[in-house]
């Protein structure tokens, strides 16, 4: 670990290098403004540097990686869009399970309680309401505990859960549209308290295991739990009606349901073969208790605009976001303290977002300003569950039904020159068009999802848009190449096997591993969503969901558009 004052050193020399970089061209016109590939690596180096230890949310050095944000915005010329100048602070609570408080303990008919052992059996995460909570309730399984009147999903149906603690199956059930399945996926907990539950056991299924090893949980298992705050002091999109809440391994699932006829066994055969498994009341009570610690915190969205030029299209906003954090140190018990630097997770997005906004300023001073506003975002907490956009999407610094189209930028990963792009999102709108427009403008090919059953539109920052009734494109780089012989597809899954959310997300094992970060292959990734962007707020009309969207039907309602 270097010491402070070549920290510092090494700090200031940077910062002076990305002011240099991004300042240095004279105002161009509309055909020669192009992203600047050093510019982005200026910005990349720093801010996936150890300097910023892992741009934590909630630690200094994130405070650090926004001030560098709000710096460029303000060198750039744009106008401060934040609630205190480039700054939207986001309230948020931070909570901890005491360690050795988590408790699981069935009461079986016969009197006799089976307790089950923490962590081998049972995971159980901090209340960010209580600082103990203890719930005894009976057990009700619950299938997966889905409910879609659009796909005749009603896992509660003929069941009283008013009072219970139920249970369900993690993961998806088979035949369900990728994207349309993790948003009912999202929403259990709301639907198990809207029928009164008190309780939630999920069961870690083999199924879910083959993608995510029940182990691998293990390792997140004291990770602190954080939610955004509202004014009266509530934690948002946490319920305190749920008392108590666990993972279990499927390995010790016969002990929830040795009263009744139907065994784990048969459920997983059921799931093999694509039935849904039916609920039933499981003739247990449990009591499932914990201790939690917690505390208040804010972290900062870093927000800037580039005011629009047309009269009445002006008060209608494009915006960009690129969530500005990752997930700080990990401290080994055996080895040092190392960072998670998080190069491509997301300070690649984010250098992208600050280069896309150097271009649409220079735009701007060519004489061309766009029609409509455009707003550049970096928001805090995405790691820790979309936050810093959510306290956005919920709490916007301009009127929410005048923002008209968001794209987001989150880990694009520039380890291969690509040949095609990915966009989340793009089927669901008009901004489809946009996106292949750009796209073939450079010689990019617009290829469909390669990977359906990751979900990946539900699990970024736009999504929180995306609920407020606002289209949304998320690009990602494609798994094909323009350089023969590499398998842009076998990288990709290399970085998520090998270095996501993990301390070899950094410049210099990226470099080893890889070759180096293609930063070419940036600069056309900014220039493909720069022309989506400027596409979008020189249009005349704003953008409309698709008729037959699932996600323009539940969040816009079935006149297809934002907000009419």
């Amino acid at each position: 670990m270097k010491n402070y004052l070549g920290r510092k050193s090494a700090l200031s020399a940077l910062a002076g290098m990305a002011l240099v970089l991004v300042g240095c061209g004279e105002s161009q016109q509309e055909t020669d403004i192009e992203a600047n590939a050093q510019a982005i690596q200026s910005h990349l180096e720093f801010l996936a540097s150890d300097l910023l230890e892992g741009r934590d949310t909630g630690s200094q050095e994130h405070e650090i990686a926004s001030a560098y944000i709000a710096a460029e915005f303000q060198q750039m010329g744009l106008e401060p869009a934040g609630t205190e100048g480039f700054y939207q602070r986001v309230p948020l609570r931070t909570a901890r399970i005491t360690p050795d408080s988590q408790k699981f303990t069935i009461h079986q008919s016969s009197g006799e309680n089976v307790e089950l052992v923490y962590p081998r059996d049972f995971l159980m995460g901090p209340s960010v309401f209580e600082n103990e909570s203890t719930v005894t309730a009976p057990l009700v399984f619950v299938g997966y505990g889905m409910v879609s009147d659009k796909f005749d999903i009603n896992d509660y149906a003929n069941l009283d859960v008013e009072g219970a603690i139920v249970v369900m199956l993690s993961g998806l059930p088979d035949g369900l549209p990728s994207e349309e399945a993790a948003h009912l996926n999202s929403i259990k907990t709301q639907l198990a308290v809207e029928r009164g539950a008190v309780g939630i056991v999920s069961i870690h299924t083999p199924k879910r295991a083959e993608t995510r090893p029940y182990e691998r949980m293990i390792f997140y298992a004291n990770a602190p739990r954080v939610r955004w705050v509202a004014p009266n002091g509530e934690p948002q999109n946490a319920y305190p009606e749920i008392k108590g809440a666990a993972t279990i391994n499927y390995e010790v699932a016969d002990a929830l349901f040795s009263e009744v006829a139907l065994q784990p066994e048969q459920i997983w055969q059921q799931m093999d073969e694509g039935e849904r498994p039916v609920g039933m009341p499981l003739g247990l009570t449990v009591t499932l208790e914990k201790s939690s610690t917690y505390e208040d915190m804010d972290s900062p969205n870093v927000i800037a605009m580039l005011p629009g030029s047309d009269p009445e299209l002006k008060d209608e906003y494009i915006i960009y976001t690129a969530h500005s954090d990752h997930i700080g140190p990990v401290r080994s018990v055996e080895g040092p303290e190392e960072f998670n630097n998080g190069a491509m997770d997301n300070a690649s997005g984010v250098s992208i977002m600050l280069e896309t906004a150097r271009m649409f300023s220079d735009l701007a001073a060519s004489g061309q300003r766009p029609k409509r506003s455009i707003l550049f975002a970096a928001v805090t907490a995405e790691e820790r569950g979309l936050l810093g956009a959510d306290y956005f999407a919920n709490n916007p610094t301009v009127p929410i039904e005048n923002i008209v189209a968001n794209v987001n930028l989150d880990m694009p990963v520039l380890l291969y020159t690509f040949a095609d792009v990915v966009a989340f999102g793009a089927n669901h709108s008009s901004l489809n068009s946009a996106v292949s427009t750009a796209a073939e403008k450079f010689s990019i090919t617009s290829s469909p999802d390669p990977m359906p059953e990751e979900a990946l539109f539900t699990r970024s920052d736009h999504y929180t848009l995306v609920k407020q009734g606002i289209p949304s494109v998320f690009l990602m780089t494609g798994f094909n190449s323009q350089v023969e012989g590499e398998d842009a597809g076998a990288i990709w899954h290399q970085f998520l096997r090998e270095q996501y959310h993990r301390p070899t997300d950094e410049v210099s094992t990226l470099t080893e591993v890889y070759g180096g970060i293609r930063y070419g292959a940036a600069a056309t990734f900014t220039n493909i969503n720069f022309e989506i962007g400027k596409t979008v707020a020189n249009a005349q009309e704003r953008p409309t969901w698709n008729e037959d969207s699932y996600f323009g039907q539940v969040f816009a309602g079935d006149e297809n558009s934002i907000r009419h």
